[in-house]
């Protein structure tokens, strides 16, 4: 497999763009889950379940804006 430099470019800039979009994104989805929670939920098991959240969305969001920059760098830049 060989790889493209423009393809290359726009991973790297499909990578800031998702640290970007990262905080207001965990913002969001944390602020809906802490409206949804129950009183008698334990705070403990809240507060691994939102570490796990976290962590996965991190992934994911690096994992398709990476995907979608080096794929748009590779159309744009042959």
């Amino acid at each position: 497999m060989e790889l493209s430099l423009a393809g290359l470019i726009g991973a790297v800039l499909g990578t800031m763009v998702s640290a970007a979009v990262y905080g207001p994104l965990i913002d969001a989805v944390e602020g809906g889950l802490r409206k949804r929670r129950a009183a008698t939920d334990d705070r403990a098991t809240f507060a691994q379940e939102i570490a796990l959240l976290r962590r996965g969305i991190l992934a994911a969001n690096i994992l398709l804006c990476a995907g979608l920059g080096y794929w748009i760098g590779l159309a744009l830049g042959g």
